[in-house]
């Protein structure tokens, strides 16, 4: 997993489609209000929110690889929720297992997903649900293709899995799988400074860590003025499984 730090603050400012999938998966998890819930990538903690706002009497787990999403999840959530910085790659340092397991954008940046729904199902009970959201087959090719045309390689940092693969990935690591399925949501930004700050903060992290911090901007307006419209061309991998 890419366990890079993020900038928090620039991320919750942003027009953030993740928050429309954050509602979606909330929508999707048909909890009863009292259930351990581990949200796996918390972010800043705004998914995790929006679950205690709908059921109060859940118990939250969050699960981020950047210490300083965890610190904004902290400022958040506040004391009492059970926060930790680790690697979805991993095992999951829980001492006891979830009843549910939510995540939202976060699973597109662990390569191997065998590994992860295996870690994942380690610190699930049996009969607990997985419902998630992520990067999915085909997205972003529009910036892939101005990578390309800027570096001559299209790799950013992610892995954006197709139904079938995500299907056997599950099936393998012990999950009944309800239902996996793609949903495009393309987000346009015209505004050339928003859609650089966007593509910096959110897309291109993996190359800019990389990059001396007089030539990031730069480098962000090359693959800005690449690409053939601008358009984040996502592609939603959505997921519905009950642990075996």
């Amino acid at each position: 997993m890419a366990t890079r730090e993020w900038d928090a603050t620039a991320y919750d400012s942003l027009p953030l489609p993740h928050v429309a999938w954050g509602q979606r998966v909330l929508d999707r998890m048909r909890l009863t209000g009292d259930e351990r819930v581990l949200d796996a990538g918390c972010g800043t903690g705004r998914d995790g929110a929006a679950l205690l706002s709908r059921w109060p009497n859940a118990r939250l787990v969050g699960i981020d690889g950047s210490q300083q999403m965890i610190d904004a999840a902290r400022e958040r959530l506040g004391p009492d929720v059970e926060l930790h910085v680790a690697d979805l790659a991993a095992p999951l340092p829980l001492d006891q297992p979830v009843d549910a397991v939510m995540s939202v954008a976060a699973f597109h940046w662990i390569e191997d997903h065998d590994l992860l729904f295996g870690n994942l199902a380690a610190v699930m009970r049996p009969g607990a649900r997985l419902t998630s959201d992520c990067g999915g087959q085909g997205q972003l090719a529009i910036m892939t293709a101005a990578l390309v045309e800027v570096t001559g390689d299209g790799k950013f940092g992610t892995s954006f899995k197709g139904i079938d693969e995500t299907r056997e990935s599950l099936s393998g690591a012990g999950f009944e799988v309800e239902d996996v399925r793609l949903r495009e949501d393309p987000l346009r930004l015209d505004d050339p400074d928003l859609l650089e700050t966007y593509l910096a903060t959110v897309n291109l992290g993996s190359h800019l860590v990389d990059l001396p911090m007089d030539e990031q901007r730069e480098f962000v307006r090359r693959v800005r003025e690449a690409m053939a419209e601008p358009v984040i061309d996502y592609v939603r991998l959505e997921i519905d499984a009950i642990r075996r």
